[in-house]
């Protein structure tokens, strides 16, 4: 444990240590964790321990991967304070690393249940590999395919033949029919009759030829399949058995000592155990403080290297947990410790003003302050929606015809009437309204103007954070241009095109497009007093008198 357990070498003597644990899906890290942060981050550009390729060193070999690491200060029983360290999954394909705290459950442990059972399994993928590569069996399928491939040409060829001779008795009979009567012609149309019975018969006895055939073959063939089948369905079987006793033994403790299995954490997902659950960071660090008996005080993870092609990950930038593989795991893992409250559960909009900024018999245009719902959520009944229905509980139809991101403040337009909604819904739809965004960015934009096209779709492992994604995201198009540039920051006009979740976050942030978070972006850069997006400038044709209507929201920030 010692060589895990790392005392401080910096001077922590006047700082305070926190009242309660960190809450690890929204938080700014706390000072004594952004210096154990600091220390790991100095041994990992110094280490030679292992050799991992993070992209920070031009040349070096091997797949670029960077990596999640967290850090979790703790108490041991003597009143130390000291910190872990901990990576998701695993660096330089290996799964331990000297001062770094183990995987929860290493399935890769020599001598454990899963490496037998990952041994038969391979024992019984080269038998079925040896059976499907056989050449009797290669010879018999192969015998079997040019077996039916001659069957269907040589049938193909009679039913041919069938019916070109029907044609030409049809025009036989007519003749027949015209140069012939009586008995003369009842016995030429017989004899027609017993050429089509003729060529019916050959088809016949083409089509038992070929069935006999296949019955002589079929019986090697089908011993052969019957055996690989046979061997697949034991494999799959045991490879089943194999992940459910996996997922049985992979338990986790708790503050009060209680453990629990990924099954029972995972009982009520509506998509199962998502793959990779339980190697992330912060797992692995409560998971190792648990067992030997150290007081969690505070939690910081933060990303390593490049960033994913897919996904937006700055070098060395404090990061929370993920949501889909950890929320359920560190909703188990933290019961029994004083964990800082949930900040999404809290109301960001109760003490706000919601300015109305013109009203008519059709419409309202509201100045949505930022932290501020355009519609109810999961927690939070607050909202845009909800205050208009209150002011006016008389306007009808949905209300809402275009939405804002929580964190974005300026214009929004909402529909009085059923009517005024259908109207201004096909305008959205159609991209006939005129928007213009106001950002203030981290960095330096190089470019004075252009165009972002990156396809976007939600990463399902951590909702609501959305992935660059060519096969399956939805198009999504920004014009930008440079208003002006500040020290280390740029001020931007967005002018989206299309209208994807995220959609100006992502492409100000990801490095295909500005490589630039927006000032204080929670989900793709730092957190700070709040997110500088506002959208400043609304246009459009007004649903009663079909003239164009234009409103502006003072920037803020």
């Amino acid at each position: 444990m010692n060589s895990r357990f790392h005392f401080f070498q910096s001077d922590i003597s006047k700082t305070a240590v926190p009242e309660r644990f960190t809450f690890p899906f929204y938080y700014q890290p706390h000072e004594l964790a952004i210096t154990a942060a600091k220390e790991l981050q100095q041994y990992l550009e110094a280490q030679t321990d292992f050799d991992h390729n993070f992209g920070l060193k031009d040349g070096q070999e091997g797949t670029v991967i960077g990596k999640m690491f967290g850090v979790l200060v703790v108490r041991n029983s003597d009143g130390i304070l000291g910190y872990l360290r901990a990576f998701s999954g695993k660096i330089a394909n290996s799964n331990h690393h000297t001062g770094f705290v183990p995987p929860v459950f290493d399935m890769l442990e020599e001598g454990s249940f899963f490496r037998i059972g990952e041994r038969q399994l391979n024992a019984w993928s080269k038998e079925l590999e040896a059976l499907e590569t056989h050449p009797e069996f290669i010879d018999l399928s192969q015998q079997w395919q040019d077996l039916l491939a001659k069957e269907e040409e040589t049938v193909a060829i009679q039913k041919e033949v069938i019916k070109t001779n029907r044609e030409k008795r049809t025009l036989k009979r007519t003749e027949l029919e015209q140069q012939l009567s009586g008995e003369e012609l009842q016995v030429a149309i017989e004899e027609l009759n017993k050429q089509s019975i003729s060529d019916k018969l050959v088809l016949k006895d083409m089509q038992r030829f070929y069935q006999h055939k296949k019955n002589e073959l079929q019986p090697y063939l089908d011993e052969w399949k019957n055996n690989i089948q046979s061997l697949r369905e034991k494999r799959a079987k045991h490879s089943a058995n194999l992940q459910q006793q996996l997922i049985d033994n992979y338990t986790f403790l708790n503050a009060r000592g209680e453990n629990a299995s990924l099954s029972r954490i995972f009982e009520n997902s509506p998509l199962g155990i998502p793959a990779g659950s339980g190697e992330c960071a912060a797992p692995k660090l409560l998971q190792y403080a648990y067992l030997h008996q150290l007081q969690p005080i505070a939690l910081a993870e933060f990303w390593w290297g490049e960033s994913p092609k897919s996904d937006i990950r700055v070098h060395e930038q404090f990061y929370p947990a993920c949501r889909g593989k950890c929320e359920p795991i560190l909703g188990h893992m933290l019961v029994g410790l004083n964990v800082d409250e949930n900040p999404l559960l809290i109301n960001p909009a109760e003490e706000k003003e919601l300015p109305v900024l013109f009203e008519d018999e059709a419409i309202i245009v509201v100045n949505k302050p930022s932290e501020f719902l355009s519609v109810p959520g999961k927690n939070i009944n607050d909202s845009v929606y909800t205050r208009i229905k209150e002011m006016r509980p008389e306007a009808e139809g949905p209300l809402i015809v275009h939405r804002l991101d929580m964190s974005t403040s300026g214009c929004l337009v909402l529909a009085k009437t059923e009517q005024a909604y259908r109207f201004l819904q096909r305008q959205f739809v159609k991209r006939h309204v005129k928007k213009r965004y106001v950002a203030l960015l981290e960095g330096v934009v190089s470019e004075d103007e252009g165009t972002i096209e990156l396809p976007l779709r939600v990463d399902l492992e951590d909702r609501p954070r959305q992935l660059v994604c060519y096969e399956h995201g939805s198009p999504a198009k920004t014009h930008f241009k440079v208003v002006e540039r500040r020290e280390n920051r740029t001020l931007i006009h967005f002018f989206p095109i299309t209208g994807r979740t995220h959609q100006l976050r992502v492409h100000s942030a990801h490095q295909l497009g500005l490589g630039s978070p927006i000032v204080g972006d929670d989900l793709y850069g730092t957190i700070d007093s709040r997110l500088h997006l506002h959208a400043e400038y609304l246009e459009f044709q007004h649903p009663v008198t079909k003239r164009m209507v234009k409103f502006k929201a003072p920037v803020p920030f």
